[in-house]
């Protein structure tokens, strides 16, 4: 089965379009694989060491793929072991700091390599990164960091070109506490002369991750999980074996889809303080939980409530899960709010649900949700937004007839089967696959 996935994940994945016929309830187990946004981070920072690193319990997802490429054109050696779930990266031997543009372009998180290359080898040049149709998403945070720790930077032909000899510590402010600008400004600051300082910092559970990986490989860091972070620069860092976190986004996901099921399916390896922005509105809907420290039993209702909830970072309600709760509350009795703070674009899923027979309107960053609606079936191409596509995912499980979901491979992106593991808690899912001709493949 791993190899399996492991073939399926790759940076030109197979065409696929997905049929799910509505009207089953979710039962068993599912256990929640390592999180995306801990390990991608994770990979870029092997670049600090030329050392061997070892990640475990890694998704095989087509992020996770796209990186590994892209180590492996800068000239790390990278090893996946899909049977095992991990990954052995070695950066001895980079002879490259120019990311390759099309894997860049590709996935917003291979900007993370930019922190580790500048800060050990001195300079990078990299494109604007992709990834996801979100609405606005800049990477000012990062850079603005890295000019503060003593960084030239250029921007040109849409390349950013940065030198540092050597990068030097001082105090960042971030105007937003953006996970990923704190995470590359984490991975620069590690190898940089003095200390850093970086105020307004993330606090999301995958920052938290990345920061117990680094001290593993030697750093000095103090203030994870506040908005305050120090960072001590060292002269080197060492290899290292690690652990990725429980994917609090996938875990929230097979959550809402037992909830919007009527089902009755137990999330194994989870962190449930990671999850309680969401368990916490679900139990507010009438949703039943049962928890223990590393699992979660999730019970749905035939009679759920309408909630309201804002997207804000972390401990807020996160903005991957919003799409997923939008679509289950359609299913719920009164009027439902959700006002996105994250991305200004985070919204785009919701014309489908109108077509598949919701009652929503949106208002600038405000969606009202009145249900409970009777969703009908219907075709729909995805885009390039993973959580909107898993969404309609789960609309298709209480949807009248056969939903049928277009270029679906997108949703492959950030879960590693996720049809299929729909399908194995009882779910009526078919899924095509088709190989694309090389010369139009692409990365969502």
């Amino acid at each position: 089965m791993a190899a399996a996935l492991a073939d399926a994940a790759t940076t030109t994945p197979a065409a696929t379009r997905v049929a799910i016929t509505g009207g089953r309830s979710l039962r068993g187990a599912y256990r929640v694989p390592g999180a995306k946004n801990a390990v991608l981070p994770m990979m870029a920072a092997c670049l600090l060491t030329e050392e061997t690193c070892v990640i475990e319990d890694i998704p095989l997802i087509t992020d996770i793929m796209v990186m590994a490429d892209l180590l492996r054109g800068l000239g790390a050696q990278v090893e996946i072991d899909a049977e095992r779930r991990s990954v052995a990266i070695t950066a001895g031997s980079v002879h490259s700091t120019r990311p390759d543009p099309r894997l860049v372009r590709a996935m917003r998180a291979s900007f993370q390599v930019t922190g580790p290359l500048l800060s050990r080898f001195g300079r990078v040049d990299c494109h604007a990164p992709g990834g996801c149709q979100l609405g606005t998403r800049p990477v000012n945070v990062d850079i603005e960091g890295f000019e503060v720790l003593g960084a030239s930077i250029a921007l040109g032909g849409g390349v950013y070109q940065a030198v540092a000899d050597p990068l030097v510590g001082g105090q960042v402010y971030l105007d937003y506490p953006s996970h990923t600008g704190t995470q590359n400004l984490l991975m620069a600051a590690t190898l940089a002369s003095g200390y850093t300082t970086i105020v307004h910092a993330s606090r999301e559970p995958e920052v938290i991750a990345l920061v117990h990986f680094l001290r593993s490989m030697g750093a000095e860091i103090h203030g994870e999980g506040t908005s305050t972070i120090g960072v001590q620069g060292q002269s080197r860092l060492f290899g290292t074996v690690a652990r990725a976190i429980p994917d609090r986004i996938v875990g929230s996901t097979m959550a809402v889809a037992a909830a919007i099921s009527a089902g009755d399916v137990e999330l194994l390896n989870v962190r449930p303080d990671h999850l309680q922005p969401v368990l916490v509105k679900l139990a507010a809907m009438g949703v039943s939980l049962h928890e223990t420290n590393r699992s979660v039993r999730v019970t749905g209702s035939p009679m759920l409530s309408a909630t309201a909830i804002q997207c804000i970072p972390f401990p807020g309600f996160p903005t991957d899960v919003q799409a997923a709760m939008g679509t289950l509350m359609t299913q719920a009795h009164g009027e439902s709010s959700i006002i996105e703070r994250v991305y200004d674009g985070n919204l785009g899923y919701v014309e489908q649900l109108r077509r598949m027979g919701a009652d929503v309107t949106v208002e600038g960053p405000t969606a009202r949700i009145r249900g409970p609606a009777p969703l009908k079936a219907c075709e729909v191409q995805l885009w390039t937004d993973i959580r909107a596509g898993a969404a309609l995912l789960l609309a298709g499980l209480v949807a009248d007839g056969t939903t049928v979901l277009d270029d679906a491979e997108i949703i492959q992106r950030g879960y590693q089967d996720l049809p299929g593991d729909l399908q194995e808690l009882g779910a009526d899912i078919s899924v095509e696959r088709r190989p694309r001709p090389a010369a139009t493949a692409t990365v969502g």
